[in-house]
């Protein structure tokens, strides 16, 4: 779900820039030191998951696990995907530099979401709080990226519509992947997630 240099507008970028430095803020402001190895797991998780691309048309598709960090980190969220898209644009070339803010709050927003909206099943069922916490990040992800694209360039619009489409079957598969891993953990170490 990266968007690369050169393709959105000067105020498409700024406004990303600002949303994701507000977010950073307020996730670093929330961080203890018990989380470091939590947050260091979690964004190396994300950084390899988002590294293996599967080519569908003329773009490809990856799993990004925001629906798992949001569950876990909250607004913490924010500085873990940063510092994972940080690394990938520097060392891959995935995104850049310049739309580093842009791709942080396209990805850290439904995880911030996803905390407030499914979290509060977690004790009722955590296996539908993971589905739903993954399956709804990919989903809204998806519409913030197209929107970043349709806010740069009306023209952009029908490539935004294919990406969303291209999504959905990630989406169902990230829903299933982060339900068992939430429901794991809620098994064996409840005090990782809470409740």
């Amino acid at each position: 779900m990266h968007i690369s240099e050169g393709v959105l507008s000067a105020s498409v970028l700024l406004s990303g820039a600002i949303v994701s430095a507000g977010g950073t803020f307020v996730g670093l402001k929330n961080l203890k030191y018990d989380d470091y190895p939590k947050i260091a797991l979690l964004t190396s998780s994300f950084f390899v998951a988002s590294l293996i691309h599967i080519p569908v048309g003329p773009a490809s598709v990856h799993l990004v696990l925001n629906g798992l960090i949001g569950i876990l980190c909250g607004w913490r969220s924010f500085p873990l995907i940063l510092i994972a898209l940080f690394l990938q644009g520097v060392f891959f070339q995935f995104g850049g530099l310049t739309t580093l803010g842009v791709n942080t709050a396209n990805m850290a927003i439904p995880a911030v979401l996803s905390y407030y909206l499914f979290k509060p099943l977690l004790n009722k069922n955590p296996f539908l709080t993971g589905f739903l916490a993954g399956f709804f990040s990919i989903i809204f992800s998806c519409l913030l990226v197209a929107l970043s694209l349709f806010l740069t360039e009306y023209h952009f619009l029908n490539i935004g519509k294919l990406f969303f489409f291209s999504h959905i079957p990630v989406a169902l598969i990230e829903g299933i992947i982060t339900g068992f891993v939430i429901k794991f953990l809620k098994k064996i170490k409840s005090d990782i997630i809470g409740g």
